[in-house]
């Protein structure tokens, strides 16, 4: 990676740049996820580059949620791997939950970097590369549908940060309860899921590590009271006018 002094007033959006390009580099980023992550960029300017409240409050669901989900599943993709690998599987240890592989440009070389860097750095085991633990998810025509028969097929949790909306949609439909991060509020994914995080996974995946800890510690009661007070429509809507506030105060200094 080149060298980013820490005074340049963008150090944390080109390092997240320059983790992607390396992990281009290495096999684990599709040339699409680099786009992916462009687009993702441009609504963090939206929201203020920060982690506003409502996704405070949409990370305390996932937490919740997480908890008391009796097979929990964690999905993840080139772009995941590249940016916070050390973290998915922190999270992955905390709530108990399986990490399974899945991609929409997929192809064996690159599921097995995958693999390799989550092992790297600390994963036991990694779900989605056997083709004798193959299942086919119904609803959907991409490589996404063929996921591990011990992992997503049968999860009651998924946790899909960097999401497609088809994806999503489909695990919707076969009964999964699906939490994302997703910088999009106006997305398909974001508007399917149960619980959306709109925020950045790179802020995000450390908070929903320490709130998944903290709630730990709670009973059963006051988690499920956690996950029916949150609304994700509302937070929805919240984080829509959040990017109308941001606009309208930069149009009246402009």
């Amino acid at each position: 990676m080149s060298l980013i002094p820490k005074s340049h007033p963008r150090a944390k959006s080109l390092l997240i740049r320059e983790k992607l390009v390396d992990g281009f580099d290495n096999g684990l980023v599709a040339k699409e996820g680099l786009l992916a992550q462009g687009r993702g960029e441009a609504f963090d300017y939206l929201l203020g580059e920060k982690t506003g409240k409502d996704a405070l409050q949409a990370i305390r669901a996932a937490a919740a949620q997480l908890l008391i989900a009796k097979m929990p599943v964690i999905s993840v993709n080139g772009n995941i791997a590249a940016l916070c690998p050390k973290e998915i599987v922190r999270l992955s240890k905390q709530v108990k939950a399986k990490l399974e592989v899945n991609l929409f440009y997929t192809n064996e070389k690159r599921k097995q970097a995958i693999i390799k860097t989550l092992k790297k750095n600390g994963a036991k085991e990694v779900l989605g590369s056997k083709i004798t633990s193959s299942k086919k998810l119904p609803g959907i025509d991409s490589a996404r549908r063929i996921v591990d028969k011990d992992g997503i097929f049968v999860a009651d949790v998924v946790v899909v940060p960097l999401e497609d909306g088809d994806r999503t949609m489909a695990l919707r439909k076969a009964g999964k309860t699906v939490i994302t991060f997703d910088l999009n509020p106006l997305s398909r994914t974001s508007e399917t899921a149960n619980i959306t995080i709109v925020d950045n996974v790179t802020r995000a995946i450390d908070l929903l590590i320490a709130e998944s800890k903290k709630l730990s510690k709670e009973n059963q009661k006051t988690l499920l009271k956690i996950i029916k007070n949150f609304d994700n429509k509302k937070n929805l809507r919240n984080n829509v006018i959040q990017i109308k506030n941001n606009l309208s105060r930069r149009a009246k200094i402009a």
